[in-house]
């Protein structure tokens, strides 16, 4: 039960931000893989995706939790392009040659290779119409201010710490080589392909129903 005052929705709106921040997920390794290529800034674009990627997510949530109840099938079509998105971009970290080599591939914009992972998933979308959507519309119906607090306090606390990740990540350069760097940019392309497979199972258990 979410307290019905401007703190509680503060609390609210942060845990839940913080969680979804820090958890393993593909715009996470992003963040770091983009952090890595280049410099912790790719990294804040990356992690700033949510800013812009959520605006249609949060409004399609809306609409299917107002009752638009046949979702599935737009929402297995969302995992499987996500999938093929996702596979892509792990071949792109299992072609990094080099800390000094990779600079350069940040200008890909790593913003909207964010963008387009957030667009993708099915999991924001799935968190907005289970979670967010009605906590958000609980605070509204308190007032304009305590929904507006909990929009605020999730995404400055979402991309806040993907952007801490970045931070570390980018400290952490000065001691890492080139041969580790090329591995850890593997193990985040397989990360990256992991999470291709699970979209692609979320697709299918959505379109088998």
């Amino acid at each position: 039960m979410v307290p019905d005052s401007i703190t509680g929705y503060i609390i609210t709106g942060g845990l839940l931000g913080l969680t979804a921040g820090i958890s393993p997920g593909p715009l996470l390794a992003l963040v770091i893989s983009e952090t890595l290529k280049s410099n912790r800034y790719a990294g804040f674009k990356a992690a700033m995706a949510p800013f812009f990627a959520d605006i249609p997510i949060v409004f399609l949530a809306f609409i299917v939790f107002l009752r638009l109840y046949h979702i599935d099938i737009l929402m297995s079509i969302v995992s499987f392009t996500g999938s093929l998105f996702l596979i892509f971009l792990g071949t792109e970290c299992f072609r990094a040659r080099g800390l000094s080599g990779d600079a350069g591939n940040s200008r890909r914009g790593p913003l909207l290779k964010g963008i387009f992972i957030n667009l993708l998933n099915p999991h924001p979308y799935l968190f907005w119409i289970t979670v967010g959507i009605p906590v958000a519309l609980k605070a509204y119906q308190q007032g304009f201010g305590n929904a507006a607090i909990f929009f605020i306090s999730f995404y400055l606390f979402l991309v806040g710490s993907k952007m801490l990740v970045a931070i570390l990540v980018d400290m952490s350069k000065a001691i890492i080589s080139n041969r580790i760097y090329i591995w850890i940019m593997r193990m985040l392309g397989v990360g990256l392909f992991v999470f291709a497979v699970l979209f692609l199972y979320d697709g299918i258990k959505l379109i088998s129903k």
